[in-house]
């Protein structure tokens, strides 16, 4: 029996999405609710036009909901009503998800997801985080504490059941990328919620045409190997999403230029 082909020089054939189906894949959002409450009525609005005999559109939010950004709790409370209506939701895990889950499971161990944005997120709980430069343990798990309390049960089951990746026709859509030599099946945790430099130098055609965030990029790109939609929402004021039907992919963006709470 011959080997599965896990990568090669080049691509065989043009990736097409799930067949019948239009799909679209968020990036990293971090905090920012504003874009988000954007970015879900654009895709809305096209809700009804995107709805196809085989099924209707598909939204994968490739992680990174928290953090960094001003509103992290507002972003998975928008996320757990149900939006984008109209669409199958599908949520990945991100670097950031995980920091935080394992900073509620050992606070002392894990005092560094205060300094990639957990800070911000305690503050959107309603927590006062711990000192930065030198924490005491007991504030630490103070602070662990009080924000598993703030935090709904609903919240944290929406962290808890987040997937690793992703399978759509041709595509795969994870949230910071692949190792060329593995199965999709059998990436790393490290791998899919952590790599950088290793994946995007990679020229190797993956099995799937790879789409990602976790890599803040000027303008989205797109080539055969990976489409990249991380813009940096959270510094930049810009939020940006692909749209893929087909063989076909379009980018869209929302822009604003400072945080402006989104209505409740």
């Amino acid at each position: 029996m011959p080997f599965p082909r896990l990568f090669s020089s080049a691509p065989s054939k043009p990736a097409r999405f799930l067949e019948g189906r239009v799909g679209y894949a968020i990036g990293d959002i971090h905090g920012r609710s504003d874009l988000l409450s954007d970015l879900l009525a654009k895709l809305e609005a096209g809700a009804v036009s995107d709805q196809r005999p085989a099924g209707p559109p598909i939204a994968v939010f490739l992680g990174d909901y928290v953090d960094r950004g001003p509103d992290s709790a507002g972003v998975i409370e928008m996320l757990l009503r149900g939006r984008p209506a109209g669409f199958e939701r599908r949520f990945l895990r991100g670097n950031h998800e995980q920091a935080m889950l394992a900073f509620l499971d050992d606070p002392v161990a894990n005092k560094t997801w205060m300094r990639l944005g957990g800070a911000e997120t305690l503050l959107s709980y309603g927590v006062q985080p711990p000192a930065l430069a030198a924490p005491v343990e007991q504030d630490l798990i103070g602070a662990a504490q009080l924000l598993r309390a703030r935090m709904s049960d609903a919240h944290h089951r929406f962290l808890l059941d987040l997937e690793r990746y992703v399978e759509l026709g041709d595509y795969a859509f994870v949230h910071a990328g692949v190792d060329a030599s593995k199965p999709l099946d059998q990436q790393t945790d490290d791998t899919l919620y952590w790599t950088r430099k290793t994946f995007l130098a990679d020229r190797r055609q993956f099995s799937h045409r790879v789409v990602h965030g976790h890599t803040p990029v000027d303008e989205p790109f797109a080539d055969a190997r990976r489409i990249a939609v991380d813009t940096g929402a959270y510094a930049t004021g810009r939020l940006t999403a692909v749209r893929l039907e087909g063989e076909s992919d379009a980018f869209l963006s929302v822009t604003r230029r400072s945080f402006a709470p989104p209505p409740v």
